[in-house]
């Protein structure tokens, strides 16, 4: 596909970090779509998903962190808005 071809993607988050998988989810293809096409794609965190973007989650070891999504998504290009 060319770059002319190629539509933006926003990802527009509301569900809280953890108790549903959707903001892991929307986070997980977020970062797929973004290899090689970072400027593409954004993502937008409302309402729970705020909470997303928390500093020094502490979850379980094997268990999803999305604060490391974010910063993943962020260094690889993807513009992050709340």
């Amino acid at each position: 596909m060319t770059d002319e071809n190629r539509g933006k993607t926003l990802f527009i988050l509301n569900d809280p970090p953890y108790g549903t998988e959707r903001s892991y989810n929307g986070m997980r293809l977020a970062i797929s779509l973004s290899k090689g096409y970072p400027d593409q794609v954004k993502v937008f965190l409302m309402g729970d998903a705020v909470a997303c973007a928390k500093r020094g989650q502490k979850t379980p070891n094997g268990f999803y962190n999305l604060e490391r999504m974010l910063k993943v998504a962020s260094r690889q290009g993807v513009a992050i808005g709340t």
